[in-house]
């Protein structure tokens, strides 16, 4: 009896080892196809837009002949648009996610806040559009300018950045903030030297996911009627401008007409690849400076 209930017990566990390492293949498997792909369409993008890179097509403007047009009105536009996006997005996002973690009280109305919060994260990106069409171009009166298109972006990615402070503030071990308040310190005087600092590592990682997704978002933009014409360079927030991301699908709309513009896209798409390495790169040198400092 005792060699059968051994025998039954062996199979199972081979069984579990079976099924564990089936569905560990499949999920090697999802992983692989995922990296081959954007393998596939990184190589693509190289070959076909790395030959069209100079000097001339970084810096020149926008023009209707192929071989004359320049991004520079377009990384100019990019980057002032993160001007923009990048301390509305910290500042809202950190603080309504430091009210809601430590000061606001648990109970039912937290709880719906952070529920359609949550929510908001999976919004598709031309509602915000949309929101952003009505409220800052119409409403304010702003226009199709750096201002609205920073504030919509901002917008798309507060929900995703205050979700991650959040789960950045509930990862500080309690003991700490404890041991801040048993040595008399005020509130804001922990979490402004203790707790802060413990989180700001994950929370820069929380940052940078959103504002890579806000650098490289198409929809909003093209809600908000942001051209791709051949526009002065913007020199302030109230300036017309237009984007990286806008001239990538305009020229990749334009490619059906003339074949050259499908280069210029892929050409534009390597050089927003490298600003938005670049700026991920700078965060994550911040993110560990404040790591190895705590």
């Amino acid at each position: 009896m005792e060699k059968l209930e051994a025998l039954h017990q062996n199979n199972k566990m081979n069984a579990r080892l079976r099924k564990n390492s089936i569905w560990k293949s499949i999920f090697f498997l999802s992983t692989l196809f995922g990296l081959v792909v954007l393998a596939i369409l990184i190589i693509r993008v190289l070959i076909q837009g790395l030959e069209w890179i100079d000097l001339e097509f970084i810096t020149s403007r926008l023009s209707t002949q192929a071989d004359k047009a320049g991004i520079m009105g377009a990384i100019l536009g990019t980057l002032w648009v993160m001007v923009v996006v990048i301390p509305v997005t910290l500042i809202i996002g950190v603080g309504s996610a430091i009210y809601l973690e430590l000061y606001s009280k648990k109970g039912k109305i937290q709880s719906f806040i952070e529920t359609n919060i949550a929510n908001l994260a999976g919004v598709p990106s031309i509602v915000y559009g949309l929101l952003g069409l009505t409220a800052f171009v119409r409403l304010m009166d702003l226009g199709n300018v750096v201002l609205a298109g920073g504030l919509t972006l901002a917008l798309l990615v507060l929900p995703i950045l205050i979700v991650s402070a959040q789960e950045a503030l509930r990862a500080v071990p309690g003991h700490l903030s404890e041991a801040s308040y048993g040595m008399g310190a005020t509130k804001w005087q922990t979490i402004r030297k203790i707790i802060l600092p413990a989180a700001l590592p994950s929370i820069l990682t929380g940052s940078i996911l959103a504002l890579s997704r806000a650098i490289g978002e198409t929809a909003p933009l093209t809600v908000l009627g942001i051209p791709a014409l051949l526009i002065p360079f913007p020199q302030g927030l109230l300036d017309t401008f237009t984007a990286l991301p806008m001239q990538i699908y305009y020229w990749t709309l334009d490619s059906s007409l003339v074949a050259e513009y499908a280069n210029l896209a892929a050409a534009t798409i390597v050089i927003l690849l490298l600003i938005l390495f670049i700026l991920n790169s700078i965060a994550i040198i911040i993110r560990n400076k404040y790591h190895q400092r705590n």
